[in-house]
């Protein structure tokens, strides 16, 4: 389950895609098995996608226990061919983030 909580270490990606809406589903699919490709990698937390409703991003809200985790998870999708395919289907435009701040209701 995602983590937000402020000063916990945790680091957050934050990739927004933009893709052509026909592509949506295929990259969403993709990023799955991404993720589950990953899950089991000492530090791996958590991975959550989003879709537009207008059908032209999709963002992936992916933690890792700390940065170290995160390069192995990098790492990991590298070399099997996932950032490469993620290629072929969208613009990547990821971010590395830790939590400052949270209000909760």
């Amino acid at each position: 389950m995602a983590n937000i909580e402020v000063n916990k270490g945790v680091v957050t990606q934050i990739n927004v895609f933009k893709v052509a809406p026909e592509n949506q589903q295929a990259l969403i699919d993709l990023l799955i098995k991404s993720a589950t490709s990953v899950r089991d990698l000492p530090g791996w937390i958590s991975a959550s996608i989003h879709r537009s409703l207008d059908g032209t991003r999709v963002v992936n809200y992916a933690q890792a226990e700390n940065m170290e985790a995160q390069e192995r998870v990098i790492a990991s999708l590298r070399e099997n061919g996932f950032l490469d395919r993620n290629k072929l289907l969208a613009e990547a435009n990821p971010g590395l983030y830790e939590v400052v701040y949270t209000l909760i209701r």
